[in-house]
């Protein structure tokens, strides 16, 4: 009997990696970070790419990371493995956050901190316009190309409305569905066969 092995082959519907659309990890990518991780790419060139794992929530508070922060309810996530020492966040608050880039529409990442903190302060800012990423996930210059080569990473288009919705581990079988029946396999395979 042959085994079709082709049904974790990813097709990639032409959809390239750029500013503004997610990464869906692979049924087994290993590591705590990206296992089963849904990405945002919030900068893509031929330099390299940065994103944030937007399913990886932490259970605590934003004031309980940063000392000096206006109590807030806004929700803080692991972004990736590098820079784990350092706050980094998207939002909709547009240009009127000085320093800002626009990475959709309506969504932005990073700009001027200590003006962030203000306008929280001053209760301008609602929790469902931030999310707030512990490190970043980050590819030099061709190496994310290469991981969706090998079938690492399938590449897919939402809607900016998901991206600031609170989402969770099981989150990514949800992305997978939209993507299409040819993942649905996905969905139901074990996270570790080996324990099966």
């Amino acid at each position: 009997m042959e085994l079709n092995l082709n049904i974790f082959k990813i097709e990639s519907n032409n959809v390239a990696p750029q500013k503004g659309r997610i990464l869906l990890a692979e049924p087994f990518l290993p590591g705590n970070y990206f296992n089963r991780a849904i990405i945002l790419l919030v900068a893509h060139s031929d330099k390299g790419a940065v994103g944030f794992i937007l399913n990886k929530k932490v259970d605590f508070p934003i004031q309980d990371i940063i000392s000096d922060f206006p109590d807030f309810e806004g929700d803080a996530y692991i972004g990736g493995p590098v820079a784990t020492d350092s706050i980094y966040f998207i939002h909709k608050l547009g240009d009127k956050l000085p320093g800002s880039i626009q990475v959709t529409e309506n969504i932005y990442w990073g700009g001027d901190f200590e003006e962030l903190k203000k306008f929280i302060g001053m209760g301008l800012v609602n929790p469902s316009d931030i999310r707030f990423f512990l490190g970043y996930s980050g590819w030099d210059s061709g190496q994310l190309e290469d991981e969706i080569k090998e079938n690492s990473w399938l590449v897919s288009e939402v809607g900016e409305e998901t991206l600031m919705q609170s989402l969770n581990p099981s989150s990514w079988v949800e992305f997978v569905k939209k993507v299409g029946d040819r993942y649905s396999i996905w969905e139901n395979f074990p996270e570790n066969p080996s324990l099966n």
